[in-house]
């Protein structure tokens, strides 16, 4: 009983100490709410995915063999001025769209026939936008989905040579996926033979 009178006296200070000093903790701590994953994490690939030789071979194996056969030198769909007005918190989810558009609109057309290593390319690239399906933009958009058409555009005016170099840039967007999505990125992720 005297344990319990003790406890009693003590619980107001307890419960000002915890009102006080505690709760304000809690809601300043950076951890995420079970359940809803930060803007940042959600943004973020392993490295490990892009340290895979396997993988990373195959893919520049199949630019290098695009490339040969791409004539047209002077236009480049995977570059810099996908990240023209971009925020670089925004980088990783335009990068996530890009590879999308690549894989939907590219990898999983004709081209499963015509090079080899499409496929596997196809699967790895989808398993990275799969992963980044929480990703989202951080404000306004209007600027990423103006990027996006520019590119969409050019890959049309080119016509079927537009397929060609977006398989050719393939290391390019391996590389800038890298760069925008990973915590460490890789240095030199813009070049680019001509």
């Amino acid at each position: 009983m005297a344990s319990l009178h003790t406890w009693a006296n003590s619980f107001p200070g307890w419960a000002f100490f915890c009102c006080c000093c505690c709760l304000p903790l809690l809601l300043t701590s950076s951890l995420p709410l079970k359940g809803a994953p930060s803007a940042h994490h959600a943004c973020r690939l392993r490295k490990i995915h892009f340290q895979q030789p396997y993988i990373r071979n195959r893919t520049y194996t199949l630019a290098k063999t695009a490339s040969a056969s791409d004539k047209d030198t002077d236009n480049r769909l995977i570059g810099q001025q996908l990240f023209v007005n971009i925020r670089e918190n925004n980088r990783c989810y335009m990068m996530k769209r890009v590879v999308e558009l690549v894989v939907k609109d590219v990898l999983l057309t004709e081209a499963k026939s015509q090079y080899p290593h499409v496929e596997e390319v196809a699967q790895f690239l989808a398993s990275l936008t799969s992963e980044l399906s929480s990703c989202q933009v951080s404000g306004k958009r209007d600027h990423i989905e103006k990027n996006l058409e520019q590119m969409k555009n050019k890959m049309e005016q080119l016509g079927e040579n537009g397929k060609t170099k977006a398989i050719g840039e393939l290391d390019l967007l391996f590389d800038y996926m890298e760069n925008a999505c990973t915590d460490a990125p890789k240095k030199g992720g813009n070049k680019k033979k001509n």
